[in-house]
């Protein structure tokens, strides 16, 4: 059994990929050839931004927007403690400080109360300017961007979507990727839309912002790429990955409708033993991961291991505790969430490729452990 299968989906298109990596040898574009345009173009019109400006990584897709908004030194970027590193290391790269901010329970993205408390915080103590927000989808749920784009609006605040994991996810009729002012997302090869190695993309409707990018991206080019008007970096998608992820793009659609067939599966066979994750205020989630929380998480894993039923800790340590960020500032009223959900949070396999015989294989696995050890009943 897989956590993530995607030997399942390279079989579904291995002709169609085959045929789209070698037109990219004999053709020997391998650096910003046409199907990176096209890749562009075809994501633009699928999340419903003006802009797509592809890249090479999803740090960079983070990183880059900071770089194009002036953010560096004695500015603060609000970010979330409980997610992966690099929402918090593109701050510190770009020689800003990330400021932590605690995780709503049951969403797991960004807390608004605590949000609002750390930039009341950095304002009152002056020594930092507040800039700019980075809020995550976590496991693919949009975050609350109503609540924050209205802080934003507020404060003046830059609002860049970290969508790594949200890509098909939507909220409120709108795709992931197409919040905040600009988004920004990975196509490491186990997201929703992954390619084979490295890359990443930002999604804009500003014109100005979306040449920007390009050009931070490229060296910081002018006119050519020997008119350098700015310094930048050089973070292009390769030709190959963008054929790679046109081909998967066309079917990511119908495998956001299979990620939501296996979700309510598990919602409707663990909700009643366990806390399992749903679709919550009406949108849908991409369903990157598939979480539950169980006090009896420790054991219900090395059970799982035995039954050579894989899982994952996302994520084992928030960032605010981890050496290389214990130093940055953190909200004033706590981050009480993110330190507890290491302690019980158990993510489960998760693909569209997912058989109902494995899937009741774990479900079953899961609630004749927990119902042997305990009479333990998580809320929903």
């Amino acid at each position: 059994m897989q956590f993530i299968d995607l030997g399942a989906q390279r079989e579904r298109i291995r002709d169609r990929l085959k045929a789209a990596i070698d037109n990219v040898v004999e053709e020997g574009r391998y650096i910003l050839g046409p199907q990176v345009t096209e890749f562009e173009n075809k994501l633009a019109a699928y999340i419903g931004t003006k802009h797509v400006v592809a890249c090479a990584n999803g740090t960079d897709a983070l990183l880059l927007p900071l770089f194009a908004a002036g953010i560096g030194p004695g500015d603060a970027v609000f970010v979330p403690s409980f997610t992966f590193a690099a929402t918090a290391e593109v701050v510190a790269l770009a020689k800003a400080e990330p400021v932590f901010v605690d995780v709503d329970a049951e969403t797991y993205n960004i807390d608004i109360a605590s949000l609002e408390a750390a930039i009341a915080m950095i304002k009152k103590e002056g020594r930092l300017k507040p800039k700019a927000i980075i809020p995550v989808d976590l496991f693919g749920l949009a975050a609350d961007y109503e609540a924050i784009m209205a802080i934003a609006k507020r404060e003046g605040l830059l609002v860049i979507e970290d969508a790594a994991q949200s890509i098909g996810g939507s909220a409120d009729g709108k795709m992931c990727g197409a919040f905040g002012h600009v988004g920004s997302t990975s196509f490491y090869p186990a997201k929703p839309l992954g390619c084979y190695g490295d890359g990443g993309a930002m999604f804009t409707n500003d014109d100005a912002l979306a040449d920007q990018l390009r050009s931070f991206a490229f060296h910081g080019k002018g006119e050519t790429q020997y008119d350098n008007v700015r310094v930048g970096i050089n973070s292009r998608l390769d030709t190959i990955q963008a054929a790679i992820l046109i081909e998967k793009l066309a079917i990511l659609e119908d495998e956001m409708v299979a990620r939501q067939v296996v979700a309510d599966r598990y919602a409707a066979g663990l909700g009643d033993i366990v806390k399992a994750s749903r679709n919550l205020g009406g949108g849908r989630s991409a369903w990157a991961q598939y979480a539950i929380e169980t006090p009896k998480r420790d054991g219900l894993r090395a059970h799982l291991t035995e039954k050579k039923i894989p899982s994952v800790i996302y994520y084992v340590k928030p960032l605010h505790e981890q050496v290389a960020y214990k130093n940055y500032p953190r909200t004033p009223t706590g981050l009480t969430v993110s330190e507890e959900l290491p302690k019980r949070i158990l993510c489960l396999p998760m693909h569209p490729y997912l058989s109902e015989a494995d899937q009741d294989r774990i479900i079953e696995t899961i609630r004749n452990y927990i119902g042997s050890n305990s009479a333990h009943v998580a809320a929903a």
